[in-house]
Formats: C-alpha cells, sequence, structure tokens
C-alpha cells in the first residue's frame, strides 16, 4: 500500500524513518523479547529511552541548567489551565496577547483562575494579523506574558517574540522545533507533541526551575509542576509509547541537523507552496497578512465553497489527506510540519495547477 500525502493539523505526520524503526522494534524493543509498551516505566531498558528522550530536546532548544524539560499529559488544553494554577498568584494579572482560536482557549481558562489583561485581540481579523509587541500595553508587576506562537486555525505565526519583563510563557504546540528559539527568552514554553515531536498523548513542558516554586501548596499534587519536576517526569505513569516516539522523532531532527537544519526544509516547502497560490492570478487566496504567514499551517480559499468542496474531494481520490480547512473557517488548510515531505509539496503544488485548469 503506497501511504497518503498527510497534511492532517494534527495528530500529524511522522517521519517514516521514525515509524519504520518503531515497526521493527514494536514486539521485540532492543533483544529482550518485548515491546517497549510492556515494559515497566522504572525499568532499565524504558529509562534509556525517557533519558535520550530529556537529552535529545536538551540539544535540540539548547536548555541550560536552570530549565527542566517535563514530559506530561492532558495536551495544550491542560496547560492552558495549569500555567495560570501555578504561576497567577493572587492579586496578580497575567497579560494575554489574543491571536487567534488557541489564544482564546487559553484565556478563557486563565480567567477562570485570576485577573487577566488582553494586550490585544487579533483573532478576528480577516486577512489574520498579528500585533506590534513594542506598542502594547503590558501590565507593570504581572504575573507572565502568554503568547501563542503559531495559530493553526488562521495560518498565522509569531516571527520574533515580545521582549518582557515578566516571565514569558509560549504556547508552541504546533511550531515547536521548526526553527532555532532562544530558551532563555521565555519562563515556561509547552507543546503537544502530535504535531512536530511524536503521537498524541505527550505534552512537552520546558520550564524555568524557580517558576515552579510560584505554585501553592494547596494545588493538587499530580498539577503542580514542581511535582513531575522532582521525578522526571515519573511521578506516576508516563506515556511510555509516546515519549519512546517522541525519543525516534528528535533523533531523527539531530540527524537533519536540528532547528537550524530543519528551518532550511521547512522555508523551502512553505516558500514554494505561498508562491504557487500567489501565483494563480487570484484563483487561489490566502487567509494571512503575508508577514506573518506560518511555515507551519499554510490556509488559502478558492473562489467559491463549491469549488472548495470538491478541491477537498478531488485531492482525497489522489490520496492527499487532511486539506479541508478548519470547521469554524472554512476554506483549505496545508499542514506541512517537520515531517511533512517536500515530495507531499511537489505533489500538492501538481494537484493545484491541474485543478485551477479545469476549474479556473
Amino acid at each position: 500500500m503506497s501511504r497518503a500525502y498527510n497534511f492532517n493539523a494534527g495528530p500529524a505526520a511522522l517521519p517514516l524513518e521514525v515509524l519504520e524503526i518503531a515497526q521493527r522494534e514494536l514486539t521485540d524493543f532492543n533483544g529482550t523479547g518485548m515491546s517497549i509498551m510492556e515494559h515497566s516505566h522504572r525499568g532499565k531498558a524504558y529509562d534509556a529511552v525517557h533519558a535520550e528522550a530529556v537529552a535529545n530536546m536538551g540539544k535540540l532548544l539548547g536548555i541550560t541548567d536552570d530549565y527542566q524539560v517535563l514530559f506530561l499529559q492532558g495536551g495544550a488544553s491542560l496547560q492552558f489551565a495549569q500555567v495560570p494554577m501555578n504561576l497567577l498568584g493572587q492579586g496578580q494579572t497575567a497579560d494575554y496577547i489574543n491571536s487567534g482560536a488557541w489564544a482564546s482557549k487559553a484565556i478563557k481558562e486563565a480567567k477562570k483562575v485570576g485577573t487577566v489583561n488582553i494586550l490585544a485581540d487579533t483573532s478576528k481579523d480577516i486577512p489574520t494579523t498579528l500585533p506590534d509587541f513594542d506598542a502594547l500595553p503590558y501590565t507593570k508587576g504581572a504575573a507572565y506574558v502568554h503568547v501563542t506562537s503559531n495559530e493553526t486555525i488562521a495560518g498565522t505565526q509569531m516571527k520574533t517574540f515580545p521582549k518582557t519583563e515578566a516571565p514569558l510563557i509560549a504556547d508552541m504546540s504546533s511550531d515547536i522545533l521548526c526553527k532555532p528559539i532562544d530558551v532563555s527568552q521565555f519562563g515556561l514554553i509547552y507543546a503537544g507533541a502530535q504535531k512536530n515531536l511524536g503521537p498524541s498523548g505527550v505534552t512537552l513542558v520546558v520550564i524555568r526551575k524557580d517558576l515552579a516554586e510560584r505554585a501553592p501548596e494547596t494545588l493538587p499534587t499530580m498539577l503542580q509542576y514542581r511535582t513531575q519536576m522532582g521525578e522526571n517526569s515519573l511521578y506516576n505513569t508516563p506515556p511510555t509509547f509516546g515519549i519512546y516516539i517522541l525519543m525516534l522523532v528528535t533523533r531523527w531532527l539531530l540527524e537533519k541537523g536540528g532547528a537550524a537544519g530543519i528551518e532550511k526544509i521547512n522555508q523551502a516547502k512553505a516558500d514554494k507552496l505561498y508562491t504557487a497560490f500567489d501565483n494563480s492570478g487570484g484563483f487561489y487566496k490566502g487567509t494571512a497578512v503575508k508577514e506573518f504567514r506560518s511555515t507551519m499551517n499554510v490556509t488559502w480559499r478558492l473562489p467559491s465553497e463549491e469549488l472548495e468542496a470538491q478541491f477537498i474531494k478531488d485531492a482525497i481520490a489522489l490520496k492527499m489527506s487532511g486539506l479541508k480547512g478548519h470547521r469554524s473557517v472554512g476554506g483549505i488548510r496545508a499542514s506541512i510540519y517537520n515531517a511533512c515531505p517536500a515530495e507531499a509539496i511537489d505533489a500538492l503544488i501538481a494537484f493545484m495547477a491541474d485543478f485551477q485548469a479545469k476549474n479556473g
């Protein structure tokens, strides 16, 4: 069976090389006669996997000793609440930039915990844009400033980050490790694994260690970052198979030259696809302001919803999966994360040209 071209927003494409290794090792991991899924999370076999996953993340992100890598559960959706529960103290204010659907969800959860100041709201702007960070009314003494680095639905991405006095918190679920970042600029980074790191079920958190001490002792044990920090993410049984796949994906990324190496590949893929619809004479129209276009989620519209429906139908027939835009906005979306191969972009562009020739 030939593999489909996977443009799904998440769970998303995984590197074929990783899947093939997992397939070979599925029933017998490293000659143990057992799947990694069957091994104890406190045994030697899994311990080596866990240690490499942590080490690989450290190398890829350039993490220093004052930060810690955590593998949690609950996705970014739990982090929307866990961040303010740990970091937003009584009487404090947290600053948020509302850049789209996912930032809006984070704000909704934070408001249940404490006071939120919305610095800017570009969530409804069409074409989609992002605010000028230097012009924002930051709260003096804010507990933290929260941003969403990439909005999968809107197709926008922060190319730079605000310089803040308060700890900067970033939801990087959909563009983590797509390019190099300076971790020291952030107090905490979180990301669901299912777009750029591995399968669903694992959530990466990179936290500056001192921030974990802010959590009130009355917070339930499992919701305190210090709990998992003290146990190397092994306080309870972690999603061992998901972390194993993440370990293989990060190993694959290191072989590609790390974040700097994959950035070149990602930018080339995105540039080629954006050029295709920019040169279509208006048949394909991008939905994000050019300077904020995402290299991970490329979004566009056709002249009518009927043509969009036909485009998606014809693409599926060619084994191109996941091109339907999010139900809240419609249109077309190609999620071209790290593991989306260049040949998938070439096939999509060829299909776009043929579809326009027949329907333009």
